[in-house]
């Protein structure tokens, strides 16, 4: 199964000189869907961790079902504002301007072994803020997996220090 030949590229979304690509085809398949989710888990093989975390929106997605699957725990990283309670917060870059993201402050016990899904990396802000706030809590970034890469922004450079996996190089 292909999972390129499905994703639809949306020229100068959101903004000019950005290139979307879509993957709700991905999501609306469930054969595809499915499939996605198994490549993923593929390159989890032989990772030892307790927690999956994933961002809002599409990196949870894609986050959940897997804790779910793999039987560990899930814990999202929302956008500011969205969460109850104490939250520790990191403020990052996007390809089209600055963003902050959050996860509660008991989310992540010291020690904890803590994997990292979203659905796409670009400059990876999203996933650099999410691993600052894991280890400012204790936690311990294992392995960060993204269903696709967007290797022209060269967004792994910030990540240079992660176990980073992804299952589609564009």
């Amino acid at each position: 199964m292909d999972l390129k030949q499905i994703i639809r590229d949306f020229p100068d979304f959101p903004r000019p000189g950005i290139l979307f690509r879509d993957i709700t085809t991905i999501l609306k398949d469930p054969a595809h869907f499915r499939f996605a989710i198994e490549q993923i888990e593929e390159q989890l093989e032989g990772i030892e961790y307790d927690l999956v975390i994933a961002p809002e929106a599409r990196g949870i997605m894609f986050g959940a079902p897997i804790a779910a699957r793999q039987k560990k725990g899930f814990v999202p990283a929302r956008k500011k504002g969205k969460l109850p309670g104490e939250v520790v917060r990191k403020t990052y870059f996007l390809e089209y301007g600055l963003d902050a993201i959050e996860i509660h402050k008991d989310a992540i016990k010291p020690g904890q072994k803590v994997v990292i899904i979203d659905d796409l990396l670009a400059t990876g802000g999203t996933a650099k803020g999410i691993c600052d706030i894991v280890e400012e809590l204790g936690g311990q970034v294992v392995c960060i997996v993204f269903l696709i890469e967007l290797c022209a922004i060269k967004g792994g450079e910030i990540l240079k220090d992660y176990d980073v996996r992804t299952v589609l190089k564009y």
